[in-house]
């Protein structure tokens, strides 16, 4: 019980990271310019612009005039949410409360231990992605001396905090699995010394 309670917590850690990145990959406030009332907000698919009374957003027509941390954050981030969704059915299956492949306990430990390397994985890739999005951020607006106020928008935090969730769940996972692979292995060493004593109690 206490390992499938683990595995659940594991799981919903998960979750909750990939929810959080998929609302930070879709957000429009990724980066915010401020200048008197008048406000602009970049997100990865659209910008939006105007006051706090009334604002216009626009789409992002043509994907290759975007500025190269527009197109490669977009691009980790839908990497990272690909690797989640086959986490998810992965570790799905290999989760101790279902009911997939009760047949092959062994293959199904596997498929937990999957599912959370593939958790770490996208988890990884968002944060190292969102760091770098932030640092070209952060030098574009030392060298270009504007007059504008550049900040970052909730998106980035949200990014932070759904790449850590979804890694620290993976970890959960797959950590999991080799306790159990220890356990399991100190169950057989501890039958086999029974046994063989037993063995020797009889032949005396």
């Amino acid at each position: 019980m206490a390992s499938s309670g683990l595995q659940i917590c594991g799981f919903l850690l998960s979750l909750v990271g990939v929810s959080a990145t998929i609302a930070a990959t879709f957000m429009v406030e990724w980066g915010k310019d401020s200048q008197a009332k008048h406000s602009v907000y970049e997100g990865l698919w659209m910008s939006c612009s105007g006051t706090s009374e009334r604002s216009t957003c626009e789409n992002y027509k043509y994907l290759l005039k975007l500025p190269i941390e527009v197109q490669a954050t977009r691009a980790v981030m839908l990497v990272s949410l690909f690797f989640s969704a086959m986490a998810l059915i992965v570790s799905t299956v290999g989760m101790k409360c279902t009911r997939f492949m009760e047949a092959m306990p062994q293959s199904k430990g596997n498929a937990t231990a999957v599912g959370g390397m593939l958790f770490i994985i996208s988890g990884v890739l968002t944060l190292i992605i969102t760091s770098w999005y932030v640092s070209r951020i952060v030098e574009i607006h030392n060298t270009a001396h504007r007059l504008q106020s550049r900040e970052f928008g909730h998106a980035v935090f949200i990014s932070w905090a759904g790449g850590f969730f979804t890694a620290l769940g993976g970890v959960i996972l797959s950590l999991r699995r080799c306790w159990g692979s220890k356990g399991s292995a100190q169950s057989i060493s501890t039958n086999q010394l029974l046994s063989t004593t037993n063995l020797k109690s009889n032949y005396v």
